[in-house]
């Protein structure tokens, strides 16, 4: 395979995870901020967010990208439960909401501990139904993402909602920002960036945990390190590498925090997901665009 000016290969494991002559195809431009990618495969389509722009848009291969929802209430990252509902993350109302079947939206989140949140921002499924999201303050730094205000919350979170009750609780608390989260394929495992923000200087790396049965998180740990930016957004293929966004791209580690490669992106990477019918399309969302890419593994599909 001839190298492509798409590709930045550190270790050549990274070879056999990409197409050489796959084209990184820029799908839209027009966002001023695109987040929360989430593919739907019994829609065929992807849903993402416009943050500055209080609007979700979808994407079908057939139809190109149309508006999904506005005003979104400045939402930020999305998932899917395991009934196929979308879970969304509000900067505007500072909670996480969830797109019932016939449209409806149900508020999961929004006070902890009496106090508002502060701007949820990623979110994930645990198969036992628990919904698990980061809490960082980037929508209420100012009124571009979000509404401008101080923070209640004395820290920034990771939370668990219980499937059963939703109860929420705090489950990691030392995070200076966390932003992405994501489990490893076999969900023994919950990794989460800290991304740090303009008043604070953090190394730009994501930790792992060991998940127990009963949510607790154990065995803090550090994984890796983003070398250009900070990391975001992030998935897992299917033999547990870990693609994350960062400033130039698309990063790919290993299952022991080596880079392997990076997919050169023109614009700052925010997030990613794999989608299509064969979960071998890698979507990302990167400043003012929506960009894909076929690569040579499958991504683990959340529901």
């Amino acid at each position: 395979m001839a190298d492509s000016p798409h590709y930045d290969i550190r270790d050549e494991r990274f070879r056999s995870l990409i197409v050489g002559s796959a084209a990184l195809e820029e799908l839209y431009r027009g966002c001023r901020w695109a987040e929360g990618p989430v593919w739907f495969s019994d829609l065929d389509c992807l849903i993402w967010s416009d943050i500055p722009n209080q609007r979700m848009m979808r994407w079908t291969p057939d139809g190109g990208a149309s508006v999904f929802r506005s005003p979104s209430n400045y939402v930020n990252g999305n998932t899917r439960d395991r009934e196929g509902r979308l879970i969304s993350c509000e900067h505007g109302g500072r909670r996480v909401t969830r797109t019932e079947h016939d449209g409806r939206i149900t508020v999961l989140a929004d006070i902890y501990e009496g106090k508002r949140l502060n701007s949820p921002n990623d979110a994930v499924v645990h198969s036992d139904g628990s919904i698990w999201f980061t809490d960082p303050t980037y929508g209420i730094l100012s009124d571009y993402e979000g509404h401008k205000a101080e923070p209640e919350q004395p820290t920034r979170n990771v939370y668990r909602i219980d499937p059963l009750s939703g109860a929420i609780k705090a489950v990691v608390r030392d995070f200076i920002q966390p932003n992405g989260l994501a489990f490893s394929p076999d969900e023994a495992r919950l990794y989460i960036a800290d991304s740090g923000s303009a008043k604070h200087e953090v190394p730009s790396h994501i930790r792992v945990f060991d998940v127990a049965a009963d949510g607790v998180l154990a065995n803090d740990r550090y994984f890796c390190s983003i070398d250009n930016g900070n990391p975001d957004g992030f998935r897992f293929d299917v033999a547990g590498n870990l693609w994350c966004s960062a400033a130039d791209g698309v990063h790919c580690f290993d299952t022991g925090g080596t880079l392997l490669g990076k997919i050169l992106v023109p614009q700052t990477v925010s997030n990613l997901t794999f989608g299509g019918p064969k979960k071998n399309r890698l979507f990302i969302t990167a400043t003012q665009s929506l960009y894909s890419i076929y690569t040579a593994t499958n991504g683990v599909q959340y529901p």
